[in-house]
This record gives structure tokens, sequence and C-alpha cells, in this order.
């Protein structure tokens, strides 16, 4: 029966910084969900989203991504940030949600980006 070894992540640190890279840039990339390796279907119709008043009077400016999940008519069923200021979050949703996108055979996963620029 093989054994333990307490010492595993202190050799694998050890090792020049590029092998551990690149190691975990391999096991990132081989466990990286499909959702986000498909590829992405064309927006028919954006609705633009609406500029938060705490941002406003705050001055915040910045890039939202959100991961959509489209049905296989091409509306959004779902919506959530996976990156961000979470002051955007309510107004992109929100938006987005009212997105058209080309239909297709299955319900799909994608990645959309929007961007609040300063008023």
């Amino acid at each position: 029966m093989p054994t333990f070894d307490r010492n595993w992540l202190n050799r694998f640190l050890r090792r020049p910084p590029y092998v551990a890279g690149l190691l975990l840039a391999l096991f990132a990339v081989s466990f990286q969900p499909a959702a986000a390796q498909e590829a992405s279907r064309k927006v028919i119709a954006r609705t633009a989203p609406s500029y938060p008043e705490l941002a406003r009077r705050m001055h915040l400016a910045g890039k939202v991504r959100l991961e959509v999940i489209i049905t296989t008519g091409g509306s959004v069923k779902a919506a959530h940030l996976v990156g961000g200021n979470p002051v955007f979050e309510n107004n992109a949703i929100e938006a987005v949600k009212q997105w058209r996108f080309e239909a297709a055979s299955t319900e799909t996963k994608a990645i959309v980006v929007l961007e609040f620029a300063g008023q």
C-alpha cells in the first residue's frame, strides 16, 4: 500500500517556477467547464443597462462579467455576476435578461461583458 508523503507540496514548490506554472495552467484548462468552451450565440437585440445612482454619486465606472443561460428560443433564462463591481450587478442583470439571442437546438451558457462608463 502506498504511503502518503507529507512533503509533496514542498518538493513541488521547490521546482523551477515555470514547471509549477505550466502544471497549474494545464490543470486549469483541462478542468474548465464545458460551458466556458462553447461557441457564443449571436445577439439579435440588446438593451443598454441603466447607470446605478450609487455608482453615479461615487463616480464609479468599470466592466461587469455575467454568465448567462440562454434558452433554445434565444431568451435569457438566468444570469449571475462572475466578475466586476457588485454595484453594477442588478442593473446589468436587468438589462441582459431583456436581450435576445439567435435560436439554437440546445440551451447554452455564455459570458457577457457590459461596460459602465462614468457619468
